[in-house]
């Protein structure tokens, strides 16, 4: 199964209200970051242990470890989890910025260093949403 399959699949296998609101959060992304590489993780090890949530994930840029080995991932995940649904904006430098910029306007969500979660897309504001993602790309396209 190719990527946009694998995609597919993950968002067809949410229940209701979920589904459609996992598919417009992933066509907002999609409209955000056009020509973005996408990504699929199933959250699963090399020995087939579920490690985490699947994800889908767009844009792409280098992680640097403190051994100094380096790996391509995803800039922004999308994932359900079992209270509702986690966007992931990856590589800031500032585990405060999101905090900072975006807490007290996103709406009722919890917001971390690199996580934006919440119940359900009423419950946050989407321009807000795509400030942040906007925002986080911008900081890791800058850093690479």
């Amino acid at each position: 199964m190719n990527v946009e399959q694998s995609i597919h699949s993950y968002i067809e296998s949410q229940l209701e209200p979920k589904k459609s609101e996992m598919r417009s959060l992933h066509e907002q992304i999609i409209s955000l970051l056009p020509k973005s590489k996408l990504w699929f993780e199933d959250g699963m090890n090399a020995e087939g242990k579920v490690i985490s949530n699947p994800n889908i994930g767009y844009g792409s840029y280098t992680i640097q470890y403190a051994n100094g080995k380096t790996r391509e991932f995803f800039q922004v995940g999308l994932s359900a989890n079992t209270i509702g649904i986690s966007v992931y904006l990856m590589g800031i430098p500032d585990k405060n910025f999101l905090i900072h910029n975006f807490k007290e306007t996103i709406g009722k969500a919890s917001v971390t260093g690199y996580c934006i979660k919440f119940k359900k897309c009423a419950d946050i504001n989407r321009e807000v949403l795509s400030e942040a993602i906007k925002a986080a790309v911008n900081i890791t396209n800058e850093i690479a």
